[in-house]
């Protein structure tokens, strides 16, 4: 009878403050300054941008209030949330993939923060390295990757206020002064004008299909709905907390986040290397970036070394959350204690990123591995892991927690839990909040799904 109580084990955050650094560090991840530039690269530049911050409004925001209703309504984990709240096996389904989804990409996603602990060192000590040789060496991939989850399981330890609330508090701040004082020397660099004009002048006519629904993708992808994680931290939350508040703020870092690491990056880039396109793929950060750095005077090393400090602060801000979704479904539904959870997830976690850090290295079964999705060829162990869990699995939980929310359950059940503490959400917001999450979210999210099989052509990976 002495575990009846849950709290105890489970925590709350000590303060809103904490909770939206700890949830706006969650979705702050290597996905707004890693990703979103060469995404933005690859689709028009100011153009993508624009379409973004509407998918981020009108799509992003309500799925967020979503999931982070379904927490506290619950005080669950994700699979814990749909049980709680009265979802049969079917949707409880959805919450397991969210846990499953959580470790898959830690897994993977380790290997690219690996790498970032590994650049900051030859950026401080000025030592060239080529990015395909450094990512096929296992010697330095594998180790930096273990490093980083061990980063993670430290902070997750801790527990909610303990661990994951105070490494947010810390963590956050230094992460926004070190992109202001990046992309304050990018924008005053000689000729970066041309970079500025390319990244925030949007030329509507390059908006088509593709942009839209990249764009739509970039915005789950960075906003971190479709994972889980918003619902085990909205489960965390008290009850006078204003969730529409603290969504606006997480929304809104995330999209600054995101915009500012263009601005640290397309100015630069325009400036020092003219010839250099800006849709250069994944590999813009860690094969072109070093080279802007290397012509900065004075002191182009120490800002390259800041720069890759910053993408190791943003992933693990987001790491700890995708470590904490499983070890709190553990500690929830397991009965599990925090430290048993934590370190054996971290240790599996290890175990799973090895294959992905050695998809780089040519010719062996990790790199060579594939298969045919829907006309779509996907090689490559890493890349497979990110299609089928980074990308995949996340819009179709998304697609059913909106539907499970909307037409399941009584979405009015999930407004009411979104106007306690903010009175304000009554009338016209409350409204349409129900519209877009009955209606305009599954339709988006199911039309993304069928591009992502190929029924409008050849199938695009989001």
């Amino acid at each position: 009878m002495q575990k009846s109580s849950k709290t105890p084990s489970r925590g709350q955050w000590g303060s809103s403050f904490g909770f939206i650094m700890a949830a706006g560090g969650s979705a702050v991840g290597l996905g707004n300054i890693w990703r979103f530039p060469y995404i933005t690269g690859q689709n028009g530049g100011g153009a993508f941008v624009f379409v973004y911050l509407v998918c981020v409004l009108l799509i992003g925001l309500p799925l967020l209030l979503n999931e982070i209703a379904l927490g506290r309504k619950s005080g669950k984990n994700p699979v814990g949330a749909i049980k709680e709240t009265g979802g049969n096996r079917f949707w409880q389904s959805s919450g397991v993939l969210c846990v499953v989804v959580c470790f898959a990409v830690l897994s993977y996603y380790s290997v690219i923060a690996g790498w970032t602990i590994g650049y900051i060192f030859t950026e401080l000590i000025n030592i060239p390295v080529d990015f395909e040789v450094f990512i096929q060496t296992p010697l330095y991939v594998v180790p930096l990757c273990i490093v980083f989850i061990l980063l993670t399981i430290s902070v997750v330890l801790g527990g909610i206020s303990g661990g994951i609330e105070k490494a947010a508090k810390f963590l956050m701040p230094i992460l926004f002064l070190i992109i202001l004082l990046i992309a304050a020397r990018a924008v005053t660099l000689p000729g970066a004008s041309k970079g500025i004009e390319y990244y925030l002048s949007p030329d509507f006519s390059k908006i088509n299909g593709k942009v839209i629904l990249s764009a739509l993708g970039q915005a789950f992808f960075s906003l971190s709905v479709g994972w889980g994680l918003m619902i085990t931290f909205g489960s965390y939350l008290p009850k006078g907390n204003n969730i529409i508040k603290s969504s606006l703020w997480i929304a809104g870092m995330d999209s600054t986040v995101a915009l500012m690491g263009g601005l640290m990056i397309f100015p630069a880039l325009f400036a020092l290397l003219p010839g250099v396109s800006p849709d250069e793929g994944p590999a813009l950060v860690f094969n072109v970036l070093p080279r802007v750095f290397d012509q900065i005077e004075p002191f182009g090393n120490i800002i390259g070394g800041l720069f890759f400090l910053l993408l190791l602060v943003a992933a693990l801000t987001s790491s700890i959350s995708m470590l904490e979704v499983p070890v709190a479904y553990f500690i929830d539904e397991r009965k599990w204690s925090r430290k048993k959870a934590t370190w054996t997830l971290g240790i599996a976690a290890m175990f799973l990123s090895i294959p992905s850090a050695l998809a780089s290295v040519k010719g062996n079964f990790f790199n060579l591995i594939h298969i045919d999705f829907f006309g779509n060829d996907i090689i490559g162990f890493f890349n497979l892991m990110d299609f089928f869990f980074g990308t995949l699995a996340i819009v179709i939980i998304c697609l059913m927690l909106s539907v499970y929310s909307g037409w399941i359950k009584n979405v009015k059940v999930f407004a009411t839990e979104l106007t306690i503490g903010a009175p304000a959400f009554e009338g016209f917001p409350r409204k349409a909040w129900i519209f877009f999450i009955k209606w305009i979210c599954p339709i988006v999210i199911i039309f993304v799904l069928l591009n992502m099989v190929g029924v409008f052509g050849a199938p695009e990976k989001v």
